[in-house]
Order: C-alpha cells, then sequence, then structure tokens
C-alpha cells in the first residue's frame, strides 16, 4: 500500500523539522538523559525499584505503538525463534545495566558512576575483537591504554576516599560490560526487529526481571508520595522516552563524530547537578582520570566505524 500525498507531506515536514533542528534537538535530549543519575539519587525508593519504574511506566506506550502501526504487528509476528531468545538475552542485559548502574550512583559520585559506566564502547570495540574477531586497529590499543590509565586514576582516588566510593566504582564498571553486552545482542537482531519491538519486548523482559529482584531485595517497588511518583515519571518519560527518542531523532541528521561529542556532555552536566545539589565535586586527579577516559572512549570509536561503535553509556 502506498503512502498518500498528505502522509508524504507529513512526513516530509517531520523530516524537514529533524534536520533544521537537529543540534537544539540533541541538546535537549542530552539533557534529559544526562539528569538520570540525578534522579536515580533523589528518588524515595531503593535502585532496583528505581530502574522497575523507568522501565514498567512506558511499556504500555510501547506495545500501544506496537499495536497501532500494522508494519509492526506484521514485524512482530514474524520474528524468528533465534531472533526472541536475543531479545530476551537484550532485556536480561538491560536489566543488569540498569541495576548495577543505580546501585553504584548511590555508592560512588554521580561523576564517577556515569564517566566509568560510559567506557562501553571501549569494551564493545574489545568484545567484538574477541567474540566475533573483528580487526582491531593500532588507534584502539591507543584508546583503550588512555581509557584504562584514566579508569585506575578515577578509582585510585576514589579507593583512598572510602571502600563506598571504590565499590561503586566497580559496580560502574560492571554497568559499562552489561550494557556492551546488551549493545552486541541488539546489533545482532536489530536488522530485523523494529526500534518499537526491540524496546517493548526486551523492556518487558527486563521490567520482569526487576521487578522480581527488587520484590526480593528491597520489598517497596512503587514510590508513595507526589514527590516520588514526580521523580519516577520523570525517568520513566523524560529520559527512557523522551531524551532516547530526541537523541535517536537527532543523530540521523548530524556527523557521528560531532554527535558522539556532544553526548560526552552527559557526564558533565550530571557532574555540575551533583555539585549544585549534593555537594559533590571532582578533585584534580578525578577529572585528570575523566578527561583521559573521554580522550580514551573517543580515539577507539574513531578506530573503528561500525555503528554499533558510536553507542555512548547506558542512559
Amino acid at each position: 500500500m502506498t503512502k498518500g500525498p498528505q502522509n508524504i507531506a507529513a512526513s516530509s515536514q517531520v523530516q524537514n523539522f529533524s534536520e533544521r533542528w537537529s543540534l537544539p534537538i540533541l541538546l535537549v535530549g542530552v539533557f534529559c538523559t544526562a539528569l538520570s543519575p540525578i534522579l536515580v539519587r533523589l528518588s524515595e525508593v531503593g535502585p532496583i525499584a528505581t530502574a522497575v519504574n523507568r522501565m514498567a511506566l512506558p511499556l504500555p506506550l510501547f506495545f500501544l505503538l506496537l499495536w497501532l502501526h500494522p508494519k509492526n504487528r506484521k514485524a512482530v509476528s514474524t520474528i524468528s525463534q533465534r531472533d526472541i531468545w536475543i531479545l530476551v538475552l537484550s532485556g536480561v542485559f538491560f536489566a543488569g545495566d540498569l541495576a548495577f548502574w543505580n546501585w553504584s550512583i548511590l555508592l560512588t559520585s554521580v561523576a564517577n558512576a556515569t564517566i566509568l559506566a560510559n567506557t562501553t564502547p571501549v569494551i564493545v570495540v574489545l568484545a567484538g575483537w574477541l567474540l566475533f574477531r573483528e580487526k582491531v586497529r593500532f588507534q584502539f590499543i591507543i584508546g583503550l591504554g588512555l581509557a584504562l590509565g584514566g579508569v585506575s586514576v578515577m578509582m585510585t582516588e576514589s579507593f583512598v576516599a572510602s571502600a563506598g566510593n571504590f565499590t561503586g566504582d566497580i559496580l560502574g564498571m560492571v554497568t559499562a560490560w552489561w550494557y556492551a553486552a546488551y549493545i552486541l545482542a541488539i546489533a545482532r537482531v536489530r536488522k530485523r526487529v523494529s526500534t518499537i519491538a526491540t524496546m517493548a519486548i526486551g523492556g518487558l523482559i527486563a521490567t520482569i526481571i526487576l521487578w522480581a529482584l527488587a520484590a526480593l531485595l528491597e520489598g517497596n517497588v512503587w514510590p508513595e508520595t507526589t514527590k516520588g511518583w514526580t521523580i519516577a515519571l520523570a525517568l520513566a518519560f523524560g529520559v527512557q522516552v523522551g531524551g532516547q527518542t530526541l537523541i535517536a531523532l537527532s543523530l540521523a541528521h548530524i556527523p557521528a563524530g560531532l554527535g558522539s561529542m556532544l553526548l560526552f556532555l552527559q557526564p558533565v552536566i550530571a557532574a555540575a547537578f551533583a555539585r549544585v545539589l549534593f555537594g559533590e565535586s571532582l578533585s584534580i586527579w578525578q577529572l585528570i582520570g575523566a578527561i583521559a577516559i573521554i580522550a580514551g572512549i573517543e580515539t577507539s570509536r574513531r578506530s573503528n566505524h561500525k555503528p554499533v561503535t558510536r553507542i555512548i553509556g547506558p542512559t
């Protein structure tokens, strides 16, 4: 069935708008996603329950979009058993990503948790080399060295500060591995399964796992006050739906290099809010470590031009 003139015109207007305003759209998306660790810290429920709020509340929207769009409904009915298992795995990996990251945010500084979790692109390329024998350039080795050096500096500073901070840093690094596994899983299935189907099915699996963990370890899953629900809704629709959607929309019209560098504003914005709200600040060595990590990630990303390595961070 061909599109009518009105549908074509509407689609063209949306594309022209997103192309013309792609940079402001990206910046708004980055700002929204950068609020994620701040909202996690302010949440009145536990870290895993907070992840449940973020994942469960948007699910009806994703499944509604899946049901309303005939193309998406048809695509879901033709998903192979192998792809279903990959989507299930993606949900498992994303549940691990959010559980460990939210936990790390409560134990270490917002800046450390965010920056360490954003080492995902380096891990994705490394895993691609180890698991799928993808070629790695010498430039990646340089980037890996820079990133690992920065990680060592930041974690050494946390170890000196307190055992809790060091544990939080470890959880931040574990987060990066969970998200890297999620990205590798999605990369294997994304060409055959739509974005909405991926978000709906993978999100459902992640929600079930997180809900079970939250009920077992934390008890109460849902907020009990207006403030708590405001934070939960902001995470669900401001970060999970709005922020990620705006970023995806804008990156279709922005060069990959510029887009990836602007995404590095996420930990900067998060650190700025943490300083104002929680009195957190970076020492000179933590700042040096953060700069080394960001430089290493960008160097390693540029060494490999595959789209999967352009994903930045678990936000």
